[in-house]
């Protein structure tokens, strides 16, 4: 009874996750409260691991990557990058992604690809190469750089915690770098060469004609004897009829209405809305409509501008709609419209749920525009700014983080309160507010990572990971240990398809440790090549680095799997000749 109902909640998971109608740390809570109202786990099991030396490891991480950020050392190295493109693009390309991976190789590679996006959206403008030809190789380098050492990645640091969990020597802090160091140069030649021509070449558009508004947007003249003059904005006639007011000309000033704004006589209004309500429009007395197309430049003045914004993963707006935020009070901007994995919303835009990775494409006065450079909520897509290199301060979070690295390598002190010391010595230090540390850490996936550490305990407990395990070792025995190996690894490729990394490599890991007692294999040898294969599955743009340049790059959902698959397969057949070669079978 107890095998049916973890592993029907296991399914239930899976559908949820693919589907996302509850975001994955409500699934998360959800299944540890059945399993311990169930009785599978207790409550000290199911919260066990939230509190788990490895959650503090993933947390500090997090900080000591924003206090990098915040002291302005990566635009310092997007700068030079661009003086690099002026001998040898190639040459650049080659530095963007050793580079990427050398930073994701100890940071958190979704963080390092939301940290680069930016700059080198503004760098591919300021060299003249279109931002599709950059952002794939920045995703796939931070993505296959985390395989080189334990804190690459979250899924590391969480199997390795399960690791010793279940009694095993834990994973090393460098013991993965040899053929983490592999994968990541497979992953460049791969790039370098048969990627680089594989890449779309999207070129950049005007944002009128990118989004389609050309088809939604038209200028309306108030007359005298308009119904329409008095009432208020957000509450008007236009309203009732589908139509967004999104600015005022008025005395030939251009402005964006607030809630308190009446429409006056004589005022231009630039409405949005659907071209089957215009005729209801052009009917209504009182208005003359002025233009049925709308170009780039009618949305914009020297104070009011168009820019594009990206929700990045540590964003609080994630899951949330556009009126729930109260986008246009909090940030004095209006939302045109959402680009969402190359699909544009327009309709109904405050009942948006935002997602990671949503390009909002935004108007507004410029100087609000400015102020969102130093958000954590939205990342600002435009010219590239470089921040200020704070040299000194930037010295110290180097500094510290590799001061963390060498004393829990060396186990002078454990990793984790190696780590929570540089994390906190950046807050004293004042390389980052304690606001923004906060900010920084993605509590979402902290959740995920601590609940599924529990899910994996009730597949032990309840016996499911016995069954699962001998299943496979039945069908996969026969044909030898390395095909249960290879089996595993391609479920964990499989899975992590609807589920996270950290997620899947957790659900697998534990039978797969009871498989390898039954073969009288090495235990850590399943466990490493799960992890590590938790990271290579490129084929669709789920990784959530990927979903990051999905609409910044303008790319199709054939394009990743045009040119991830070959990579993904490359990348397994490295992980299955090497793993048995540096911890035998």
């Amino acid at each position: 009874m107890e095998i049916a109902l973890v592993l029907s909640l296991l399914v239930l998971a899976i559908v949820l996750f693919a589907t996302e109608k509850l975001a994955v740390e409500i699934v998360t809570l959800l299944l540890l409260i059945v399993l311990a109202s169930a009785r599978i786990i207790t409550p000290e099991e199911a919260f066990a691991g939230f509190s788990s030396d490895f959650i503090i490891i993933i947390a500090s991480v997090f900080i000591i990557s924003a206090a990098l950020e915040e002291t302005g050392i990566l635009d310092f190295t997007i700068v030079r990058l661009a003086e690099l493109a002026k001998k040898s693009k190639g040459l650049m390309l080659f530095t963007i992604m050793f580079i990427t991976g050398l930073v994701s190789a100890f940071m958190n590679n979704t963080t390092v690809t939301a940290m680069f996006i930016t700059p080198l959206v503004g760098l591919s403008k300021r060299i003249n190469v279109n931002a599709s030809k950059l952002l794939m190789p920045l995703a796939y380098a931070a993505i296959l750089g985390g395989t080189c050492t334990l804190i690459g990645t979250s899924t590391n640091i969480a199997v390795s915690g399960y690791v010793a969990k279940a009694g095993l020597e834990p994973i090393g802090m460098f013991e993965i770098t040899g053929i983490g160091l592999a994968i990541f140069i497979v992953g460049i030649v791969y790039m370098m060469t048969i990627g680089q021509r594989l890449l779309p070449d999207n070129p950049d558009q005007e944002l009128t004609e990118e989004y389609k508004l050309q088809k939604y947007l038209t200028e309306i003249i108030v007359m005298k004897d308009s119904p329409l003059v008095g009432q208020l904005v957000f509450a008007s006639d236009l309203t009732a009829l589908h139509f967004r007011i999104l600015n005022i000309i008025r005395y030939n000033e251009n402005f964006l209405p607030d809630f308190r704004t009446r429409i006056e006589e004589k005022d231009v209004l630039l409405v949005e809305g659907d071209l089957d309500n215009l005729m209801k429009v052009k009917e209504t007395k009182g208005i003359e409509i002025m233009a049925d197309v709308i170009l780039e430049k009618d949305l914009q003045t020297e104070s009011i501008r168009l820019a594009e914004l990206m929700i990045p993963r540590q964003s609080n707006l994630i899951n949330k709609t556009v009126k729930e935020v109260n986008f246009l009070q909090r940030f004095g901007l209006v939302v045109i419209a959402i680009s969402r994995h190359g699909e544009t919303l327009r309709s109904k835009i405050g009942s948006i749920s935002l997602q990671l990775g949503d390009i909002l494409l935004v108007q507004g006065a410029a100087e609000r525009l400015s102020q969102l450079r130093s958000s954590s909520n939205v990342a600002l897509l435009d010219e590239f700014e470089p921040l200020l290199f704070k040299k000194r301060k930037g010295s110290l979070v180097i500094t510290v983080f590799i001061l963390a690295i060498l004393l829990g390598t060396t186990n002078i002190l454990p990793l984790s309160i190696a780590f929570l010391m540089a994390a906190i010595a950046c807050i004293v230090f004042r390389c980052i507010s304690t606001e923004k540390a906060y900010g920084a850490i993605d509590w979402r996936l902290l959740i995920l990572i601590g609940g599924m550490t529990a899910f994996g305990t009730a597949m032990e407990n309840s016996g499911a990971a016995d069954l699962l395990a001998k299943s496979i070792v039945d069908v996969m025995g026969p044909i030898g240990k390395m095909a249960v190996l290879a089996g595993f690894v391609v479920l964990t490729v499989i899975l992590t398809q609807p589920m996270s990394n950290a997620a899947a490599a957790l659900v697998i890991v534990p039978v797969a440790l009871r498989a390898a007692v039954e073969l009288q294999s090495d235990p850590r040898t399943f466990a490493i090549a799960i992890m590590l294969s938790a990271s290579i599955s490129l084929v669709t743009p789920f990784e959530p680095a990927c979903i990051l340049v999905y609409s910044p790059g303008k790319y199709r959902f054939m394009d990743f799997i045009k040119i991830g698959s070959p990579l993904t397969l490359l990348l397994l057949a490295v992980i299955l000749l090497l793993v048995p070669v540096f911890w035998p079978l």
